[in-house]
């Protein structure tokens, strides 16, 4: 029997280059104005599923992402790496999704996925720093968690050893499967592509992205199914309207600022006692200590 495991994964905009036009009037990130990257967490998330997969026999890597139909792009870029496959869940539907209302859609479409033995996402995305998706999804499907895994440890007898990094220090626990873990970023690395993968990967697709390009590949995507790249819409998954979209999102974003630090006027010190406790003074008279 295969050992599945799923990673969620977001293609979020690069926080690096906000500017005035970032947000729409409805409260919304204006995605399309923004560079898109692989959020750098799920990729921690993806390198301890890919670790997992070559130690376990018959064991799979499937990424699952809702976003626009550009979304697929981190599944190829997964597949690139040593993943087999994903799953988009697109659709207007879907759009304005604050944490709740994301967890639920992700939470219906792993349940049309099946059988999942682990679901492995990111501790957070940096277009929301939340670090609520990967815990909700696990709460609406009933799942034991494990958050700020640093590192897989082991899996042995239906059981997985994980090593976390808390503010303080870190702890080694274990826990059955199945199960949801969330990465942080002071994991390992994820691997870069691999060649022969990137090769054999490169034409694989969504329905709506064939369906874009006018693809002249039909034959190929016949002959080579692993190239086809499973699309959901709303219509899909088992869902309840209401807790999709912007309906089923309480939380509103009211601004967006880009802030930038500059520097100001400086003070060279030398190490005389004097100029010492002159520059404490100073700094207790202001209250930026004390």
């Amino acid at each position: 029997m295969s050992f599945n495991i799923v990673v969620l994964a977001k293609q979020v905009p690069d926080t690096r280059n906000v500017g005035k036009d970032a947000m729409k009037a409805d409260g919304t990130v204006n995605r399309a104005a923004l560079p898109a990257i692989y959020n750098p967490e799920d990729l921690n998330a993806l390198e301890q599923a890919l670790r997992l997969k070559s130690k376990i026999e018959d064991a799979t890597v499937h990424i699952l992402t809702m976003g626009p139909a550009r979304a697929a792009e981190i599944i190829r870029e997964s597949m690139y790496r040593g993943a087999d496959g994903g799953y988009l869940l697109s659709g207007r539907e879907f759009a304005g999704s604050d944490t709740l209302a994301t967890s639920y859609a992700l939470a219906c479409a792993i349940r049309r996925i099946g059988k999942v033995d682990l679901i492995v996402c990111g501790r957070q995305a940096i277009d929301g720093d939340t670090a609520q998706v990967g815990p909700q999804v696990a709460e609406k499907l009933g799942l034991p968690q494990i958050t700020y895994a640093e590192d897989i440890l082991d899996f042995s007898d239906n059981k997985i050893t994980v090593k976390r990094r808390l503010e303080r220090g870190i702890e080694v626990v274990k826990g059955s499967l199945p199960m949801l873990i969330t990465v942080n970023g002071s994991a390992a690395n994820c691997r870069p592509r691999h060649a022969k993968l990137t090769l054999k990967y490169k034409h694989a697709a969504t329905p709506s992205e064939k369906q874009e390009a006018g693809s002249d590949y039909t034959d190929l995507y016949d002959t080579h199914p692993y190239l086809n790249i499973t699309e959901w819409g709303v219509n899909d998954i088992k869902h309840d309207i209401q807790w999709l979209g912007l309906t089923g999102s309480p939380t509103k974003v009211k601004q967006i600022e880009n802030v930038v630090f500059t520097a100001k006027e400086s003070k060279r010190l030398t190490a005389s006692d004097v100029e010492i406790e002159d520059l404490i003074k100073e700094l207790i008279a202001n209250h930026t200590i004390g």
